[in-house]
């Protein structure tokens, strides 16, 4: 399998190549910063320097040429405005929807995140309530093209070596979810076709995670 990622420099990205090459699958990052490139390929991925902000549709559908899926788990990261929340979780995610609608990719994966569809509560940062607001909207567009889209909402992120057991399902109690087994699940994720079409929230659990798909695609 081909997978392009955007976003491949992120924290869960460089994650999920390393599971992708380890499978010897091949992963492909897309990147911002042409000095990452080396971190890239240490995690087995093959880098491509892209600006989702300030580039276009063909140009991205080029990058996925041959590609099986997409991934996108790009985000303007801490210390970004309101507005960078928009121009990059929103904005960049749509573009490599149209963009793989273009390149005739099918699949995609969207890591987006618990507490979407709650209205941040009074007194919130407003950067946060951006952010929501923009991965909201993200997953609203999205799931409206015509591709295989699989929406995955994790809880609070930690940087905790993996568990390997999760709680997976449209909805959850809040909790937090190690990023290596983020990596995990969008891994196994991209071999169950039955999951196209849900959004699913993740956090930390007791069920294996092929066990917890497996449940997910029959509830």
């Amino acid at each position: 399998m081909r997978v392009v990622i955007a976003g491949g420099h992120g924290k869960i990205a460089k994650l999920l190549e390393r599971e992708l090459a380890g499978r010897g699958d091949t992963a492909v990052g897309l990147i911002r910063n042409p000095d990452h490139a080396a971190a890239l390929r240490a995690a087995g991925a093959e880098p491509v320097v892209a600006d989702l902000e300030h580039t276009d549709v063909d140009t991205v559908a080029a990058h996925l040429a041959g590609a099986d899926a997409v991934v996108f788990a790009a985000g303007a990261g801490p210390g970004s405005g309101a507005a960078r929340k928009d121009t990059v979780d929103r904005a960049a995610a749509v573009l490599l929807a149209d963009a793989a609608q273009h390149a005739g990719v099918r699949r995609y994966l969207l890591v987006s995140s618990m507490g979407v569809e709650a209205p941040p509560r009074p007194g919130r940062d407003e950067v946060w309530a951006a952010y929501l607001r923009a991965k909201k909207a993200a997953e609203d567009e999205i799931t409206r093209r015509d591709l295989e889209v699989t929406v995955l909402r994790p809880g609070r992120l930690t940087d905790d070596q993996p568990v390997g057991r999760i709680t997976l399902a449209r909805h959850v109690d809040p909790g937090e979810v190690t990023r290596a087994d983020v990596a995990r699940v969008l891994l196994a994720l991209l071999y169950e076709p039955a999951t196209t079409g849900l959004t699913l929230e993740l956090v930390g659990g007791e069920t294996p995670i092929a066990d917890a798909i497996r449940a997910a695609t029959a509830s």
